[in-house]
């Protein structure tokens, strides 16, 4: 593999990683905790919205961001020919 094709790589790994590490910061710490007033005003299963993200759903928002880690990484892999057979 060249340098150039090291570097996009590299480049397009971590624009991967810093995009769903974003999301899942959103999810955890924006729904969890700086919007969980507002978003109290809707329930989800009977708990409220707010709260439901604290507790629930950045823990499935994190498992669902692995799966689709696993996938975005395999199709990278896949362009840079650096996948496993």
């Amino acid at each position: 593999m060249t340098s150039d094709k090291r570097a996009g790589y590299w480049k397009a790994n971590l624009t991967l990683l810093v995009v769903l590490l974003t999301i899942w910061f959103v999810v955890s710490f924006g729904f969890g905790i700086l919007l969980v007033e507002p978003l109290n005003a809707f329930s989800l299963g009977g708990y409220k919205l707010g709260f439901w993200f604290a507790q629930q759903g950045s823990i499935y928002t994190f498992v669902v961001l692995i799966f689709v880690y696993a996938f975005l990484m395999n199709r990278l892999d896949k362009r840079y020919d650096v996948h496993e057979e």
